[in-house]
């Protein structure tokens, strides 16, 4: 009998485990009740400036215009064909922003990379906002097949009030990496879920990168289809001024043999600058010789800004290679910035330093040369406007 087929078996097999960090999922919009802020998978969350999208706010037609490359790897379906591509993630909603996405949009965009096709150069998807005053929602389905090798890149600018699910599906031995860039307009709400299933012995990267928006409310769940599967996972994020940037992610180990890495980092500057990092892991009974590893780095540049960081691990076997997670929020290392100065570095440059070192590692991890130029950039705009 297939391995696979033993995980499933002792999946089904398993008690049910009952915790806020994985609640049961239902298609049914109904099952899940509208959040009035006091849940803990909310209570980070300003419900009051999401324009209603947590709710029951219409989906209306979308006014977001989208363009992408490789046209004969990406299409726009509907209706029936639509359907086709909902759920192939696995994913079965958790949230009533998700689940109303599902049951209220009749169109997707598909990304079908065919089994070992090997693609050099980025599909990329651009998502641009046109009016903030319109909420909608959106639905984007990525499949890798197997033994397949490809990057997509989304990027997302404008201004736009949307509730929006991504399914990547990973299959058998494909090599993926997923990179999401959010530069929207400040008045933009995004509340957007990425859900993620890894084959056997495949490899996903997915590169989460959030710049602009006034409340963007990131969310990221992985599990795998077989063992041998990896997943790695890189964020970077700068909140100004009355931004708010949350970042939830959940990696369920629930085969055998799997490995996860995830590693974030955000600077916050401006009174009201507001991040959040929540990183569950759920290493289930069946899950042995798995290898986990989270981190959370925070950097606070000015007074007023806030940074909640809450990393989480559930661990139902003993039979593991290791598990840990790591989590730090501070200030500028005054001993540098003493050292920096000492040298005759201006304190703006030396400011200027200290924060693209901290950002280094992550930044040259991403492999994507242009995405790595333009946050480089991007951090230095950021920080002229500080020094200003």
């Amino acid at each position: 009998m297939p391995v696979t087929s033993n995980v499933a078996e002792a999946l089904a097999e398993e008690d049910g485990v009952e915790s806020h960090l994985h609640p049961p999922g239902s298609w049914a919009v109904a099952d899940h009740p509208v959040p009035r802020g006091r849940e803990e998978v909310w209570r980070f969350t300003p419900l009051r400036r999401l324009r209603g999208l947590y709710a029951d706010a219409p989906f209306l037609p979308g006014v977001t215009k989208q363009e992408w490359s490789h046209d004969n790897y990406v299409r726009a379906t509907v209706d029936g064909e639509a359907t086709t591509w909902r759920g192939i993630s696995g994913y079965v909603p958790t949230e009533r922003v998700t689940a109303r996405v599902f049951a209220e949009t009749t169109a997707s965009l598909a990304v079908d990379v065919p089994a070992e096709t090997v693609i050099d150069e980025p599909i990329v998807i651009t998502t641009m906002g046109t009016d903030a005053a319109v909420t909608e929602a959106g639905h984007l389905a990525i499949r890798f097949g197997p033994y397949s090798r490809a990057t997509v890149v989304l990027q997302h600018y404008g201004s736009a009030s949307i509730a929006q699910v991504v399914e990547i599906l990973v299959e058998d031995g494909a090599q993926a990496t997923v990179t999401t860039v959010q530069d929207w307009a400040d008045d933009t709400v995004h509340l957007v879920h990425h859900a993620a299933r890894v084959g056997r012995d495949a490899r996903l990267k997915h590169v989460s990168v959030n710049l602009g928006g006034d409340v963007v409310r990131f969310s990221a769940s992985v599990d795998y289809a077989g063992p041998g599967g990896q997943v790695e996972m890189l964020g970077v994020y700068f909140a100004d001024g009355g931004q708010h940037l949350e970042h939830r992610l959940f990696i369920d180990h629930n085969a055998p043999h799997t490995i996860s890495n995830v590693s974030y980092k955000g600077a916050l500057q401006g009174d009201g600058a507001h991040g959040v990092w929540v990183g569950d892991v759920l290493i289930r009974k069946v899950a042995e010789g798995i290898s986990t590893y989270e981190s959370n780095r925070n950097l606070l540049l000015t007074d007023g800004a806030r940074a909640d960081s809450v990393p989480n691990l559930e661990i139902e076997t003993g039979e593991i290679v290791g598990a840990g997670h790591a989590s730090a929020t501070g200030r500028f290392d005054d001993e540098q910035m003493f050292y920096l100065q000492s040298r005759g570095i201006t304190e703006n440059e030396a400011r200027r330093l200290v924060v693209r070192g901290f950002f280094a590692d992550i930044i040259k991890r991403i492999g994507i040369p242009d995405i790595e130029s333009r946050l480089l950039e991007a951090i230095e705009t950021e920080l002229a406007a500080t020094a200003s």
